[in-house]
């Protein structure tokens, strides 16, 4: 079973009621497709956006967004198996109260049991479903439970293949049926959906009947058979070209489920996936983790559950011995699809799309282009017709076409076919159907390099708004930071230990204490290793340091354990920033309570501290010396942690379990033991990502749970503050001050703000808001369970794959694999080249566009024959589509992308250095090959050949020309701003097998299917005459390139204009 509930912290914040822009202000955009952040995106303004696109073909054209009726469809069903669930709890539990088996305890019928095992799967799997608790007691609680699955409660399975393996086998494996993706069948069907390519199929079907009607079978055919084998040849190459892209998507997406959890096995904690969970392990889980199966707990302290994602109900649902079922520190009893939630997902589990803000705004320039497509259509189907009819249409021998009541009804309708044919292949170019497509492309193939580049991207969307990021709100531990932290110094009561890990220098007494501290206070374990040589430690970076500097100072961590029981837990809280536990010894009635937590805070609550040699003494001569250790600490960059506790007598304890569950431990009077400097150095390399940021105009500003001097230290190591000395007011601020502010002076700090410390979660979250009302676009790390309001709230939130809770995951856009900050660069680098990418392939495509359209107008209006002819232009219409957004939309990032500012949200897509470059390309081709339309048989010297095949010949030279123009302009599109084309060019050789294929694809078309391509083959020098053309257009790109262009973008000049007309006819 993989996703289920999350473990919260009581102290948690509740979801965050987040101060968006409200949703619905989406309905007042006047443009429908200007969403900025369909993260957040209401209902209404994705179907807005649906109804209002131009779409030949919708299958197609929305196949990676979000299927609104499906999700509407799959979470009706998702409420009604839960109110089924529930009605049938409900009518079992009515039933066995009136059996009176509750009271009663009635006997559980007993079925045979499972091979080697003491119980069934039926009847574990009926247990966990019912919660049927006197079932449970039946068996022997948890412990019987153990007994009968041959589980050890303290050490867990055997960790044996063989082990494992039959366990699968008798239990079954803990995944549930995953629908399966789409078969390469399925593209191709809906490849074929496409309205023009339909059309196209059946004109093709009438030119091939009228074709073998008036001029036989041998060579009637051709007409016809060209068109529908170049339709085939387009469906097969789309249908292609969308099954890869779909089969990259399942593996990032089988990436996405597989979960790493912690089991307990042979007395080892290890990592594993949640796949590989079976009937029988031992589950520790923190807070933040999902329970990763159906289980009984076994022991836990003020353990509350998320239920939400089962039942519905937003409601912490606390749990204990007398509701044991589906918790923390789990007994699990049930995997895969003998779980209630892989009963759930196995009937809905299905991967729903989702759109990109620049996959909306691609539709809407697709839609854009595609009505002037079909208006230039519609315009040279009516000139063509009125053409034909009025008899100015001419056949290449001279003759008329259309002569009244001469030309027969079979002529007539193969020239009005011909016609409708070259209208709507005008419609198949101009309508860009790939242009949204090749978002997916290129976010597919960034989002599997990203793998490679440690960041698994859970939402597309945050893959293109990490591009437009201005700033950056990081954490520092394991960040910035290597999360490797040791203990370097130690401060015993007033005294620094010369060597922190020497324990003889401590009284008996002071390591006792200290040793009950270190072990019952922690969430951490250490164990064996595997080979039995040594000692392993587990837990967070910090617990981890602790325990092993406890270890070093001679701490038996299983001994000590065992010597005391553990009668409460408060766990570490990140607003109060310390965590406690009170313990009673095996043999006493005294109570001690300890605590650890941040030093400063600590400090304060203390009024005693024990020396070294165990005499206690009064606290308030020592305070300005510890805190200035404190600051001396921190100063070097340390993490500065305080080891504390307290007596009590056994009767100021609750004894009843409800009352206990809600006991507050005292938090003053505390005697100090310990205080540890812990050292977490920066990250190699991060000091570069930090000033790669700086460079690229990406502030990047650091929220730390620590103290402010440690969170300074740490920044200058960083690059994130220049010099200590140069330190701004408010440039380092605390939390509390931070959110002690008024909402405008809150604004004018979160500008000039780089270093947060001492902050909550909560803090974070307030930063995020205020930066985010202040216009910019805010990524932000985190990894702790209180951390999702803020990685819900941001517009591109990064979760940490180590260390961070599966809640921050599931909060979060992207995973960032290995923590560490330079893959957070990285992302921003890739999200760059995103956009970067759909620009170039953008202005690639528009120059096709226009060429193409305004060539075949020209020449229909003023010749009533069409120079690019329907086979031409299907085969163009590939070189532009598919093979152009597989070259353009895989370009790798450059580092100059990275050395100017980020992309703005409201940007235009098409920028003016992309008109420019456009225009240059567009003119230059119109004008070459009109002018070889209309003078080519002179240029040629064919006026005294015979009319038709000098019009083939000139024919031939112009779609050979017009193709060459397009390869050579698809190595212009790689570098829209920059003069030198061709960097880089071997570093990614899709682009160069695209266009060597296109060459070689081109070369054999026209030497070879001259039949159906309507083409003739040409010597030598016109090969060179269309190669020479081509090549012009390199260094006319590098020449128009130095032309400047205006900083106002030509769309907002556009826009302007027309508001003022609106606004004038209004007045």
């Amino acid at each position: 079973m993989t996703d289920t509930m999350q473990l919260n912290d009581q102290t948690d914040l509740e979801a965050a009621s987040p101060t968006l822009k409200s949703s619905s202000s989406q309905h007042h955009f006047s443009d429908p497709f200007d969403i900025a952040n369909t993260k957040k995106a209401s209902f209404h303004a994705l179907k807005r956006w649906r109804e209002a696109a131009l779409v030949l073909n919708a299958s197609r054209r929305f196949r990676y967004t979000l299927d609104l009726r499906k999700a509407e469809e799959k979470e009706q069903r998702r409420r009604m198996i839960r109110a089924h669930a529930q009605v049938i709890r409900a009518a079992l539990l009515f039933k066995l109260a009136g059996q009176r088996a509750i009271v009663l305890g009635t006997e559980v019928a007993p079925l045979p049991p499972s091979g080697d095992y003491g119980i069934s799967l039926e009847q574990l799997a009926s247990v966990t479903r019912d919660h049927n608790l006197s079932a449970l007691q039946q068996y022997g609680g948890a412990k019987g439970l153990s007994e009968k699955l041959k589980t050890d409660i303290d050490s867990g399975i055997v960790d044996d293949d063989d082990e494992l393996s039959k366990r699968k086998n008798v239990f079954g494996a803990n995944t549930y049926p995953m629908k399966k993706g789409r078969s390469y069948l399925r593209f191709l069907w809906e490849a074929w959906q496409d309205l023009t390519l339909i059309i196209l199929i059946v004109a093709a079907v009438l030119s091939l009947a009228l074709g073998i009607h008036t001029k036989g079978l041998k060579e009637g055919w051709y007409d016809g058979g060209s068109i529908t084998f170049a339709v085939l040849l387009v469906i097969f190459v789309t249908a292609t070209s969308d099954y890869r892209q779909s089969l990259r998507f399942q593996n990032l997406n089988e990436e996405k489920r597989n979960i790493q959890i912690e089991v307990i096995r042979d007395g080892r904690r290890e990592k594993i996936s949640i796949y590989e969970i079976v009937v029988g392990d031992v589950v520790p889980l923190r807070i933040g983790d999902q329970v990763p199966a159906d289980g009984v707990l076994i022991s836990g302290h003020s353990l509350a559950i998320d239920e939400s994602s089962m039942t519905g109900e937003s409601k912490i649902v606390n749990k204990n011995q007398k509701a044991p079922f589906l918790m923390a520190g789990c007994k699990v009893t049930g995997v895969g699809i003998n779980t209630e939630w892989g009963l759930l997902m196995a009937s809905i589990s299905e991967d729903s799309g989702e759109e990109t803000p620049l996959q909306v705004r691609l539709n809407g320039v697709a839609t854009f282009i595609g009505i002037v497509g079909l208006v230039v259509a519609l315009f040279v189907l009516i000139v063509l017709i009125c053409r034909f009819f009025t008899g100015n249409s001419k056949n290449p021998d001279g003759t008329t076409q259309f002569v009244r009541g001469q030309t027969s009804v079979s002529k007539t309708m193969d020239g009005v076919v011909h016609i409708i044919t070259a209208a709507v292949t005008i419609v198949v170019v101009a309508v860009p159907e790939g242009l949204p497509l090749a978002v997916t492309l290129t976010l597919a193939y960034s989002m599997k390099k990203m793998m490679a580049d440690k960041a698994l991207v859970r939402r597309l969307s945050a893959c293109e708004t990490m591009g437009s990021a201005t700033t950056i709100c990081s954490d520092k531990t394991g960040t910035l930071t290597l999360n490797q932290m040791t203990v370097v110094e130690a401060y015993i009561g007033e005294k620094k230990l010369d060597s922190p890990e020497d324990g003889s220098q401590l009284h008996s007494a002071v390591s006792s204490l200290l040793d009950e501290g270190i072990t019952q206070n922690t969430s951490g374990s250490v164990f064996t290793s595997k080979d039995g040589k040594g000692i392993e430690v587990s837990g967070s970076p910090t617990e981890k340091a602790i325990l092993s500097w406890g270890v070093k100072i001679g701490m038996k961590f299983d001994v000590v354990r065992s010597e005391s029981i553990v009668l409460h837990v408060s766990p570490f809280n990140s607003t109060k920033k310390r965590g406690g536990v009170a313990i009673r010894k095996q043999s006493g009635s005294r109570i001690h309570i300890h605590w650890k937590g941040a030093a400063e805070i600590i400090l304060a609550s203390c009024t005693g501290y024990l020396d070294s040699n165990g005499c206690l003494h009064s606290i308030e001569r020592e305070k300005d010396f510890l805190k200035e250790a404190i600051e001396d600490m921190a100063a070097k960059s340390l993490r500065c942690v305080a080891i504390a506790y307290q007596t009590c007598n056994v009767d100021e304890v609750p004894t009843d379990e409800e009352q206990l569950a809600q006991w507050a431990l005292p938090e003053d009077d505390l005697i100090l033991l310990a205080i540890l400097g812990i050292k977490d150095p920066c990250r190699p390399g991060v000091k570069d990502a930090v000033r790669q940021c700086t460079d690229s105009g990406v502030k990047v500003r650091m929220v730390t749970g620590d103290n402010i001097q440690t969170a300074r230290a740490i920044a200058l190591e960083c690059g994130i503050l220049t010099s200590n000395t140069e330190v701004t007011e408010f440039e380092v601020i605390d939390g509390k001050t931070f959110r002690e502010l008024s909402e405008k002076e809150r604004e004018q700090v979160a500008k000039r703000m780089s270093v947060m410390g001492r902050s909550s979660p909560s803090d974070k979250l307030l930063l995020v808001q205020t930066l985010r009302k202040l216009g910019e676009v805010v990524a932000v790390t985190g990894d702790g369970t209180n951390d999702a309001p803020a990685l819900h709230e941001a517009d591109i939130g990064l979760s940490m794959g180590i260390q961070g809770t599966e809640v921050a995951k599931e909060s979060s856009d992207i995973i960032i694999l290995d923590d560490n900050f330079a893959s957070v660069v990285k992302v921003v680098r890739w999200g760059r080249s995103v956009y970067a990418n759909i620009q170039k392939f953008i202005q690639f495509q528009l120059t096709v566009n226009v060429a193409a359209l305004v060539i075949n107008v020209v020449a229909a209006v003023s010749s009533g024959d069409v120079p690019l002819n329907t086979v031409q232009l299907l085969w163009i219409n590939l070189i532009m589509d598919t093979l152009g957004a597989l070259a353009l939309a895989t370009e790798p990032p450059t580092d100059h992308l990275m050395h100017r500012p980020p992309v703005g949200r409201r940007e235009p897509l098409v920028t003016n250095i992309m008109w420019r470059n456009l225009l240059i390309q567009a003119l230059y081709q119109i004008g070459i090959l009109l002018v070889l339309n209309f003078q080519g048989k002179s240029i040629l010297s064919l006026e005294h050949d015979d009319p038709k095949y000098a019009n083939m010949v000139k024919n031939t030279l112009i779609f050979n020309t017009f193709v060459f123009c397009q390869i050579f302009n698809e190595v212009n599109a790689r570098k829209p701003d920059e003069i030198n084309v061709f960097t880089g060019v071997t570093k990614n050789p899709l682009f160069t097998g695209v266009v060597g294929t296109t060459l070689i694809l081109q070369i054999i078309i026209i030497e070879f299917l001259g039949k159906f391509t309507s083409t003739v083959r040409v010597s030598w020098k016109l090969w060179l005459v269309s190669l020479a053309i081509g090549i012009i257009s390199w260094p006319l790109a590098a020449a128009g390139k130095l032309i400047p262009v205006p900083k106002t973008p030509l769309g907002k000049v556009f826009i302007k204009s027309y508001q003022r007309c609106i606004a004038a006819r209004n007045a």
